[in-house]
């Protein structure tokens, strides 16, 4: 059987990137995800969107990778926030209480 993979999709506009996410947010996926971000962050937007629509998994890695994201995005001064969070991810935010730590959206 095989595990579906991330796929990350990067739209820039002047103000804000937006990072389309479809698949597995996991051990074998973080390092690929940090990459586009610290990429993104180089030369930083105002706002940065981590679309999570299409995730259907997230490991522990993954959570903590997002928080070490959300706390550079910060210390450059740039907002990360995280939208179309689906009630799996939210509820293992609540449980971890990692919601608190994570800009969560409701709208782009």
């Amino acid at each position: 059987m095989e595990r579906p993979e991330l796929s990350i999709t990067v739209q820039r506009t002047p103000d804000e990137v937006v990072i389309q996410l479809a698949g597995e947010i996991d051990v074998l996926t973080v390092t690929e995800l940090a990459a586009v971000v610290n990429e993104v962050l180089a030369e930083p937007p105002t706002r940065i969107v981590l679309d999570m629509a299409g995730v259907m998994f997230c490991d522990s890695q993954g959570l903590g990778t997002l928080v070490v994201l959300s706390r550079k995005a910060q210390h450059t001064q740039v907002v990360l926030a995280l939208v179309n969070v689906g009630d799996f991810l939210m509820r293992v935010l609540d449980i971890t209480g990692l919601r608190s730590a994570l800009m969560i959206s409701s709208n782009t």
